[in-house]
């Protein structure tokens, strides 16, 4: 059963094609992610989703609902968060919480007072509770806005550049928050981000688009293998000497063995990492090297997204 699938999913304006046959299925309960240069189509594709906007070609259903078909019950299994919180500032967090959670339909005051102390507890506001929202840092704001978007318990989270404009700490705080929601909540969570680290981090797959299509989907590490060809084996030593480099070399599997050229290791181009690293690291003691560590590097998430979108522009 999938949350989210899509079918030649389009969206022009005017002359402009700004999603261009989208095909797209998210599981139930999967954290993805939607990545792209600004224009890609993003923001767009998650607003046909969430009903805001319609389709000019193909189909969609979200939580088992028809786009346009049943626009009101997707609504009511989605909660969205914008790049604008759009949170009343001169109330206070709580009666935010509280006009949303009416406004979503929950009628018994029990009940949704119940609901709010839950989120105000999990995202740690419930002791500014009766703050107004316009002494709120950015990221509390933030905090309050992903609360709000989930009062209603929704079956799908969409969330649009979260941690956006927030400092380091308040989004990677944020990040930590998203992680924890998508264990606590189990809800489906759609993010749209530029912030690779919070795809690399949260998603279980992600969506490269350009241009208003698919460049590639699949896991990070996935992403990450389809730009390298070897894994390299870095080895940091206390000392770097000819023939720790010629017993590196010797190695069947040793693809390309260069030394780091800001501190005492090798860097080896391996065929498997796995089976390559126990005999690298006996061909290393045996030639008198003294090994400090041993890791398998692999590329950023960041590196696989900036190549894969150039070769997808040649």
């Amino acid at each position: 059963m999938f949350s989210v699938a899509t079918e030649g999913l389009t969206r022009k304006f005017n002359s402009f094609t700004a999603v261009d046959h989208l095909n797209l299925q998210i599981g139930e309960g999967e954290v993805f992610g939607l990545l792209g240069p600004n224009g890609a189509g993003k923001t767009t594709t998650l607003r046909m989703l969430a009903c805001l906007i319609s389709p000019t070609e193909g189909s969609a259903t979200v939580a088992g609902y028809n786009i346009q078909q049943e626009p009101l019950k997707v609504r009511q299994s989605v909660g969205i968060l914008t790049e604008n919180p759009s949170l009343y500032e001169r109330l206070t967090a709580f009666e935010n919480m509280n006009f949303f959670a009416e406004a979503y339909g929950i009628t018994d005051k029990a009940q949704r007072h119940a609901r709010i102390k839950e989120l105000l507890d999990f995202f740690l506001l419930w002791d500014r509770r009766n703050s107004k929202v316009a002494t709120f840092s950015k990221g509390m704001k933030q905090k309050l806005a992903i609360a709000r978007a989930i009062v209603h318990q929704p079956q799908l989270l969409f969330l649009d550049e979260p941690s956006s404009g927030l400092d380091p700490a308040s989004a990677k705080e944020i990040r930590d928050l998203m992680k924890m929601l998508s264990q606590h909540e189990k809800r489906t969570i759609l993010l749209c981000t530029h912030h690779l680290e919070d795809a690399d981090k949260l998603c279980n797959r992600v969506l490269i688009m350009n241009k208003g299509r698919c460049v590639v989907v699949g896991t990070p590490d996935e992403l990450r293998a389809k730009i390298t060809e070897h894994p390299t084996v870095k080895v940091d030593l206390e000392t770097v000497n000819p023939q720790i480099v010629a017993a590196a070399e010797a190695l069947s599997q040793a693809q390309e063995v260069t030394i780091d050229p800001q501190e005492p290791s090798l860097l080896v181009k391996v065929e498997n990492s796995r089976s390559a690293t126990p005999q690298l690291v006996e061909a290393i003691v045996q030639a008198k090297g003294k090994i400090l560590s041993v890791n398998t590097m692999k590329p950023s998430l960041e590196e696989a997204y900036l190549k894969l979108i150039k070769e997808e522009e040649q």
